[in-house]
């Protein structure tokens, strides 16, 4: 049942994937001025004469994210007749939609030079997140419906149900300080891991400030989640999804971890650097996740 729709599904949830990783490969690489300052032509040209890799690459991330928006107005349409009566399907439907409409706006705009600000840039790839895990969540429900699944509900603590969702609004600005070290070029601002430079620890300019308040944030978040996943073992171990959720949850976000300390030990490799985007995107969706299943105990 729903055959269609799950293909569908999960090849959207792919294209998001790959427009996630693609952003990322493009401020790591330099090349968002790979067109020009003209959107959506390149260099002022449906099809441009040259072809530099940084062209190639913005054209590419152009290319796949008006991919994604065909894709998610398609599976938009079909999750709408086919499962519109679940509880969360529209709201899911409603948000991947609005945020990958914002994020291509914001995109543009950056390209055209209204928008310039690094906190603003930084903002993009925390949107594109937010669409992704709509995307993803939309999936995974379709999933669900096809077995019968969609009222599954887990029956949690509220000590586990109030961390579960303050991490999870925690997790996006780490994340958004994450996309500020890239857009601010403070990725190679300190050469050392965990401390900043040979022989000190605190910053001394505002870029390894950026750096270093990154890895602090994300040092709350793993000792958090680590009491949290101690938690779960301790009061959950009959409960597969919560207890293998939160290992898998937590197993990301060390994924997450070593590719950050590699990504400074190697000078911004730059596989590593897309791996590093893509566990956190993961990590994210996986979250919001838990939230949807919480928010079924209403």
């Amino acid at each position: 049942m729903y055959r269609n729709l799950k293909i569908v599904a999960v090849i959207t949830t792919l294209i998001m994937v790959f427009v996630q990783i693609g952003g990322a490969l493009v401020t790591k690489t330099g090349s968002e001025d790979g067109c020009g300052e003209t959107w959506p032509l390149c260099h002022g040209k449906l099809i441009p004469r040259d072809w530099p890799l940084d062209t190639i690459i913005e054209i590419a991330h152009r290319g796949v994210s008006g991919l994604a928006i065909i894709f998610l107005l398609i599976l938009g349409y079909m999750a709408w007749k086919q499962i519109g009566h679940v509880r969360e399907a529209k709201f899911l439907i409603y948000v991947s939609l609005s945020f990958i409409l914002i994020q291509s706006l914001i995109g543009a705009a950056a390209v055209i030079g209204i928008w310039e600000g690094d906190f603003i840039l930084a903002a993009h790839f925390g949107i594109s997140l937010i669409c992704f895990a709509a995307v993803f969540l939309l999936t995974l429900l379709i999933f669900e419906v096809s077995h019968g699944q969609h009222e599954r509900k887990i029956i949690v603590s509220p000590f586990l149900r109030y961390n579960t969702i303050l991490i999870t609004i925690y997790i996006y600005f780490v994340i958004y300080s994450g996309a500020l070290v890239r857009h601010t070029d403070s990725s190679l601002a300190c050469t050392e891991w965990p401390h900043c430079m040979p022989g000190s620890v605190l910053p001394a300019n505002f870029y390894q400030a950026v750096q270093m308040g990154h890895r602090f944030l994300v040092g709350i978040l793993a000792i958090w989640m680590l009491l949290i996943l101690i938690h779960v073992l301790r009061k959950y171990s009959r409960s597969p999804i919560i207890k293998k959720g939160w290992i898998i949850a937590f197993t990301l976000l060390m994924m997450q971890v070593l590719t950050g300390m590699l990504s400074v030990i190697t000078q911004v490799n730059i596989f590593i650097a897309l791996f590093h985007a893509l566990f956190i995107t993961l990590l994210f969706g996986l979250l919001c996740y838990f939230i949807m299943l919480l928010s079924r105990n209403k």
